[in-house]
């Protein structure tokens, strides 16, 4: 008898839920003008990291990645640089071998405003790497990053990309 009771209890309790799911987070959601407003702000950031690179080259991301505990980087299904300090060494070796970056963001570009200080920007890119001997290296895929709003300014908590088919260089 108390089985049955359980059952129906528990019955009653999902049915009285209205379908609801359970959330281990509840996540306030961003107002529609502070959305809005930090959509703008990360189109901004994302045309700076744009502008940096192809001015600076490889050593314009360093101003864009966060100096935290929780930076990765990942590429193609792989773990490249599991931290910051990965991340800045790579950018050392790259300002060595290459000599000029144009690079550019695509469209759609999609900003995600998923919590106060914290969105999702999701674009297609393009990048052509020049190294120190003339070579051209063309590249094109899909970004998509946490960009987190500290200390007045974003930058790139964590980020993915996936090249689309192969690169190709040419002399």
């Amino acid at each position: 008898m108390t089985w049955r009771w359980l059952g129906i209890i528990v019955t009653a309790a999902a049915v009285g839920c209205g379908g609801q799911h359970a959330s281990s987070v509840d996540f306030e959601p961003v107002p529609p003008a502070l959305a809005a407003e930090m959509e703008a702000s990360v189109r901004a950031f994302a045309r700076a990291v744009a502008d940096d690179l192809s001015h600076s080259g490889p050593a314009g991301w360093r101003a864009h990645f966060a100096d935290s505990p929780a930076f990765f980087i990942a590429a193609d299904g792989e773990l490249v640089f599991p931290t910051i300090e990965a991340a800045t060494s790579a950018v050392d070796d790259l300002t060595r071998t290459t000599r000029r970056i144009v690079f550019r963001w695509g469209e759609p570009m999609r900003v995600d405003a998923v919590a106060a200080g914290l969105a999702v920007l999701a674009v297609p890119y393009s990048e052509t790497r020049i190294d120190i001997d003339g070579r051209r290296i063309e590249e094109s895929g899909y970004f998509t990053g946490l960009a987190e709003h500290r200390n007045d300014r974003w930058r790139l908590r964590n980020a993915h990309w996936s090249v689309a088919g192969h690169s190709q260089a040419s002399p």
